[in-house]
């Protein structure tokens, strides 16, 4: 059992640090990743390896067809899109939650502060105590099965939040405000504005990130919101 537990450590001890090194650009998108690179990079035998690769595949972070070698994910417009849209699906419903309640988490107050209290860094300085800042208002909810839902998009929605602090799409202290009023309507029961607010929050850095990345931000808008002279209901 002790050889069994270790060696479940050395995978998710490889995995986290080829995580750390995606998010932090030194695997980019469409750079491969081979079981052999990986056993004689971390010292390794290539079981060892190839386990440490596969854990990432279902976070989105590197993809893996049948019997081919696994690349760094490219995400483009599109992808960027349909995550940051799955993101408004589920953290609206959980603002308007929290507010009814007027529940205030603690951990993204001080994420918040973290933010503010941020002078210079690299992009993954900023991303961290912001993902910290939204999942911290998801944990809140309390609900076990809706924590694990936005976790299975975290490797993703990390992804494109270094994009948007890499290429300087987002200033930090706008980020701090839109989070400090968000956590403001939370606190005064205001459901619909603070979903409002965060609507407005993920869809700015949506679409700024689609149009670098090429795309059109505006080519496909949220279904469930009526487009202008569209009824509602």
């Amino acid at each position: 059992m002790q050889g069994r537990v270790s060696a479940v450590s050395i995978v998710d001890a490889i995995a986290a640090d080829l995580r750390s090194r995606i998010f932090a650009g030194d695997l980019g998108p469409g750079d491969t990743l081979t079981e052999t690179d990986v056993a004689t990079s971390y010292e390794v035998a290539r079981p060892t390896a190839k386990a440490s690769i596969e854990k990432l595949v279902p976070e989105g972070l590197l993809e893996r067809g049948t019997h081919k070698t696994a690349r760094v994910v490219d995400l483009g417009p599109d992808s960027v899109r349909d995550i940051y849209l799955a993101r408004a699906y589920l953290e609206s419903e959980v603002l308007r939650r929290l507010a009814h309640s007027k529940t205030v988490p603690e951990g993204a107050v001080q994420a918040n502060r973290d933010i503010a209290a941020l002078q210079s860094g690299t992009p993954l300085d900023v991303v961290e105590p912001d993902m910290r800042f939204h999942t911290s208002l998801i944990d809140a909810v309390g609900n076990e099965r809706l924590s694990r839902m936005y976790r299975s998009l975290v490797g993703e929605v990390r992804m494109c939040m270094v994009r948007v602090q890499s290429l300087h799409l987002l200033d930090t202290s706008l980020i701090h405000a839109e989070h400090q009023k968000i956590l403001e309507l939370i606190e005064s029961g205001q459901a619909d504005a603070a979903a409002a607010l965060l609507d407005e929050h993920l869809g700015r850095a949506r679409d700024r990130l689609a149009e670098a990345m090429g795309g059109d931000p505006a080519a496909r808008p949220d279904p469930a919101r009526p487009r202008p002279g569209q009824p509602k209901g």
